[in-house]
């Protein structure tokens, strides 16, 4: 069985912030991190920075993709904000 792969990287969410399944919008020094699944799903979880919890980011998982574009996709929306959710792989 493969490892899933796996990004992250602390990111400042833009006005609006990033939307997450569990507990709506989160703002301010997030962290994010994308988990490429052997089963080929990319998942998104999102956490205030240095904080204990982690939360699904909206859309997530997606059900295939290239997980490393994927992830700076994700972090580009949530620099953007307004409600970032997780990004669709280009078809």
């Amino acid at each position: 069985m493969t490892a899933p792969r796996q990004w992250q990287d602390e990111v400042l969410a833009g006005p609006g912030g990033a939307m997450t399944d569990e507990v709506g919008v989160i703002t301010g020094p997030l962290t994010l991190r994308t988990t490429g699944g052997a089963d080929g799903k990319v998942r998104f979880d999102i956490q205030y920075t240095d904080a204990d919890e982690w939360y699904t980011l909206t859309g997530s998982p997606v059900a295939h993709g290239d997980p490393a574009a994927l992830h700076a996709a994700a972090l580009r929306a949530i620099r953007t904000g307004g409600g970032a959710v997780a990004p669709l792989p280009h078809a």
